[in-house]
């Protein structure tokens, strides 16, 4: 098959797995999509340090198991390569994300503008709190279909665990790129984060327990609480 006149960059972009290029002195030369993404979340030296540690000894390319947890991205294996002294490549890929095995239960369900929900369960945190608020959300994010009382009841717990701090940053964006898997769907997932300089614990088993049943997957930090939550329509 002749492969010369084929132009392969449109896949590398479409690919959801990070593919950087770097050269000989850790210079970003290229970097896909997924790979802007990912370097929103770690430093462009650590992801050619990791290039480093498992390039091959001589040209080629090699492929190498690895458990990588960047905040809420999750590999589990490298490939790294290189045909000169000059680019060394590194392609990250994406654990597989779980499949959520419990029924939706569409009874429950309400058409919802997150924004609006989100805003409506700052507003009675604040009449409680008065702490210092940064809000950021994305006003082109899609409606979506929400057990409405306890996703509320899982806003409350989160923002509740940051009852004491000073000042809270809370970022509601669309994970472009990303999805989850529901009911045999790819369904597309919207990222809320709230962080501070700290938070307290008690709250963490009642977040889990809200958000299991939500469908939406929980990371909790020491300084922070990020949530994916399904855009089911």
């Amino acid at each position: 098959m002749n492969t010369v006149s084929i132009d392969f960059k449109p896949f590398i972009e479409w690919d959801n797995n990070p593919f950087i290029l770097f050269d000989n002195q850790g210079k970003i030369l290229y970097l896909n999509n997924a790979a802007e993404i990912l370097l929103g979340y770690v430093s462009r030296k650590e992801i050619f340090e990791l290039a480093l540690s498992h390039a091959p000894q001589s040209y080629g390319f090699q492929t190498a198991p690895v458990t990588l947890r960047y905040d809420i991205f999750n590999f589990f294996s490298v490939t790294v390569g290189y045909e000169n002294e000059e680019q060394l490549g590194i392609r990250l890929y994406n654990a597989p994300r779980i499949r959520n095995q419990s029924p939706v239960e569409n009874d429950k369900l309400v058409e919802t503008d997150l924004n609006i929900l989100l805003e409506a369960n700052i507003a009675l945190f604040r009449t409680r709190n008065n702490n210092k608020l940064e809000l950021l959300t994305d006003p082109d994010l899609p409606k979506l279909k929400i057990d409405q009382n306890t996703f509320s009841k899982l806003l409350r717990k989160v923002f509740e665990a940051f009852r004491a701090s000073d000042s809270i940053r809370i970022e509601l964006k669309m994970l472009v790129g990303e999805h989850v898997i529901i009911e045999g769907k790819k369904t597309p997932l919207a990222l809320l984060s709230v962080s501070a300089n700290g938070r307290y614990v008690d709250t963490d088993k009642q977040i889990v327990e809200f958000a299991e049943s939500c469908h939406v997957r929980y990371y909790l930090y020491e300084k922070s609480v990020k949530l994916e939550i399904p855009l089911l329509s």
